[in-house]
């Protein structure tokens, strides 16, 4: 029982039930008009996004640089989500990319759903962990500030702030539910929606560019989590300020930096090259097809269809091996590929996955 973390563990514990139990009351009773839904809207966006493109991207990868303005923002609101302050949230998040999947690793996907998704938080570690991986940040005033100050902000910010303008809107009736709605539900929201990004997101979708961690990619996943989802190739090119690196892929935080960077508040956008991202795809691909040529009956026990099907996977591998040259001279020779090639080759590439897919759909019906 000494290893609880007795104040994380009361405050989540109690606010879920709070959102489970009180809000639903209120709604009952008194109705949620339009003004709470927008400081719902409005107070979710600006903590989420805190973290996302604060905590996350800013901070703990340093994928752009960002204005006064922009720092004291996500760090006053990403106070106001309650899940710590900068400093300590991109300390652990570092550990994690550095030894994902290992005992090491905060948020270890390998000890179950629940520890990786809330449960991680509700216990104490042995030692705390040093901070000797964030030095960067200890040495930004900012942060300090921040981290300093974390509990007043937090709750001022978190929960003060919309209270103050529910009472401005309808009184005691609208200052409670500000409290609950703005504050107390959304703080529920966001923080599962961050929690998700640790377990889910190692769990459900494709692995497209390695194979190297449980980390995966989810369009799903995205669409919760402010494009947080794409986490295959956010853990194989943490440093790009995008997650959902394809023009369609739903990323509001990587829309969000490129309109604050156009703006002139953010700078020096960190993107790794097309050919690198590209590299990945084929040799994880290449991986893949070697990994069902692996279980394909081979011999006098092979079918026609499995024997048809293994021949064409040697052809779209031998194919992927050259594109995999090409690409990969390239780079070592920093040269760029044009555009036109570039898409031809994407295209071979989706070819193949879609021929992989549908034999394996044959084999296995």
């Amino acid at each position: 029982m000494n290893r609880v973390n007795w104040p994380t563990s009361i405050f989540l514990i109690s606010t879920l039930i709070l959102a489970l139990t009180a809000t639903p009351a209120y709604a009952f009773v008194y109705g949620i008009d339009w003004y709470l839904w927008l400081l719902f809207l409005g107070f979710f966006l600006a903590t989420g996004l805190s973290i996302t493109l604060g905590y996350h991207r800013l901070f703990s990868h340093r994928s752009f640089q960002a204005k006064w303005p922009v720092r004291f923002f996500v760090l006053l609101f990403g106070a106001a989500s309650f899940e710590g302050s900068a400093i300590g949230w991109a300390a652990d998040h570092r550990y994690h990319h550095k030894h994902v999947d290992h005992d090491e690793d905060p948020y270890d996907i390998r000890k179950g759903f629940f520890h990786a998704h809330m449960g991680w938080l509700l216990v104490k570690f042995q030692a705390p962990r040093s901070l000797d991986n964030v030095k960067d940040l200890l040495s930004d005033p900012l942060c300090r500030w921040q981290d300093k100050y974390l509990v007043p902000l937090a709750f001022l910010a978190g929960f003060g702030l919309p209270t103050a303008l529910g009472a401005l809107h309808a009184g005691w009736i609208g200052a409670l539910g500000g409290f609950l709605v703005g504050g107390i539900a959304r703080v529920v929201v966001v923080q599962q929606m961050t929690f998700f990004i640790n377990s889910l997101c190692h769990m459900i979708g494709d692995q497209p560019y390695s194979f190297r961690c449980t980390a995966r990619d989810s369009w799903l996943m995205a669409l919760f989590t402010f494009g947080e989802g794409y986490h295959n190739f956010h853990h194989e090119f943490q440093h790009d300020y995008r997650n959902g690196v394809k023009p369609w892929q739903w990323d509001p935080t990587k829309w969000t930096i490129w309109l604050l960077n156009r703006l002139g508040l953010v700078s020096n956008l960190k993107r790794v090259p097309s050919e690198k991202i590209l590299l990945a795809e084929l040799v994880a691909a290449q991986q893949r097809i070697a990994s069902h040529l692996s279980r394909v009956p081979t011999g006098e026990s092979m079918c026609r269809i499995a024997a048809a099907w293994h021949e064409c996977l040697h052809q779209v591998a031998a194919s992927l091996a050259a594109y995999r040259e090409e690409v990969s001279s390239a780079i070592e020779e920093k040269k760029r590929i044009s555009q036109e090639m570039l898409l031809m080759i994407r295209r071979e590439l989706r070819l193949a996955l879609a021929q992989l897919k549908l034999g394996a759909s044959i084999l296995a019906s």
